[in-house]
């Protein structure tokens, strides 16, 4: 079954750019060389872009596995696309493990109890299970620690219908800063028990360690396959990556963000001067003013965070957010904005005339990072693919 998309009208849409997208895909591409294969990584709804229509843009280029976190997410995709080629990069419970075996999901390898099951589940079947072995370099999440790898290394050897596929590692400090010391003792690790895994007999094809900073940064951290995330999708790891990579390549014009986020005036009021605006009475109008009234809310994913601090663009002019942010609908002055009317477009994230609003920029008023803000965009809100 194909994905299909049609237009749509509710009050509130993403838009994700395709042209955007296979942009920033095939720049990586050109970074990494023909030798190094990608993972895009589609987890958390594709980072909010969504699912279907993320993967529906890179169906016909050459992505080795497309990376999930969860049994869900797997099932999710693959029930439209029965042969896309997954890596579960989160935990699976040992009740769905036979399920990720039989699809032939890849499985990341980090606990020790799952291998018997596992073994269980390939001889019974006689499905072969691929499995990518995740290593603790010192980011103390997920991860084998070193001392238990020739525990685990005997048992996989013990067991041929768990073919080791790949292994991996995951950088705790490669994006908040510009001293990258940590990551590089992280390196210097990977490549330390790779070696040891050599000697117990082991040499998985597909080495991986890149996420997106590391895949922009250090060409040395490439290996066989890089994990593309959050750049894919045109947003920068962290003001330290892009002030790294400027200083390191000196040019800045990389990414193109894919994602816009938009609404539409579902209301406008005149309001008098001292009147209250919004729960709490946390704004009072100091002067006549006109307020129109956004439908969305920190439901569909508009931090509450944003209240009185945000703006918003309007006939490509901000607007700022005026009273707390409410559940299902927010609040904007337009008083210096007299042609607003009901079902005028409203950014939230993106372009309007010579106006941008970026999720850097909400991240920033928020206090978070422009991961979470596009990733807690409510899946339940279309999500339409344009250009």
């Amino acid at each position: 079954m194909e994905f299909r998309f049609e237009q749509v009208s509710e009050s509130s849409r993403v838009e994700i750019s395709k042209s955007a997208l296979l942009h920033n895909l095939r720049t990586i591409k050109a970074i990494i060389g023909s030798d190094v294969d990608v993972l895009a990584v589609v987890k958390a709804c594709a980072y909010g872009h969504g699912y279907e229509q993320v993967v529906e843009i890179l169906r016909d280029e050459k992505i080795r596995f497309f990376g999930v976190h969860s049994i869900d997410e797997a099932r999710f995709l693959s029930t439209n696309k029965p042969d896309l080629p997954v890596l579960i990069l989160g935990y699976i419970p040992f009740a769905h493990l036979e399920e990720a075996v039989s699809n032939g999901w890849r499985i990341t390898l980090f606990n020790a109890d799952s291998i018997k099951t596992i073994a269980e589940i390939s001889a019974r079947t006689g499905n072969a299970a691929s499995v990518h072995i995740k290593l603790e370099t010192g980011t103390n999440r997920q991860g084998i620690n070193e001392s238990d790898l020739p525990a685990i290394a005997q048992s996989l050897n013990k067991h041929p219908g768990i073919v080791v596929e790949g292994v991996s590692m995951h950088f705790a400090n490669i994006e908040d800063t510009t001293d990258h010391s940590f990551a590089r003792k992280q390196l210097d690790s990977f490549n330390r028990i790779l070696q040891q895994l050599q000697s117990f007999g082991i040499t998985p094809p597909i080495r991986h360690a890149a996420s997106s900073a590391a895949s922009l940064l250090f060409s040395d951290t490439h290996f066989d396959m890089i994990r593309f995330g959050i750049s894919m999708y045109g947003l920068w790891p962290s003001k330290e990556t892009y002030l790294s990579y400027l200083l390191k390549e000196k040019r800045n014009s990389l990414l193109k963000p894919v994602l816009s986020w938009k609404s539409i005036v579902c209301q406008v009021k005149d309001v008098p001067s001292g009147e209250y605006i919004g729960y709490g009475c946390t704004y009072r109008t100091t002067t006549d003013s006109r307020i129109a009234i956004v439908p969305v809310g920190y439901y569909d994913g508009y931090d509450r965070k944003l209240s009185n601090i945000a703006h918003v663009l309007i006939h490509g002019r901000r607007a700022p957010v005026r009273g707390r942010v409410c559940m299902d609908m927010f609040m904007v002055d337009v008083t210096h904005i007299p042609e607003v009317k009901l079902e005028d477009e409203v950014v939230l994230i993106g372009k309007q005339g010579d106006e941008v609003l970026s999720a850097d920029q909400l991240a920033d008023w928020a206090g978070t990072i422009n991961y979470e803000i596009v990733s807690r965009i409510n899946p339940l809100l279309p999500r339409v693919i344009v250009d």
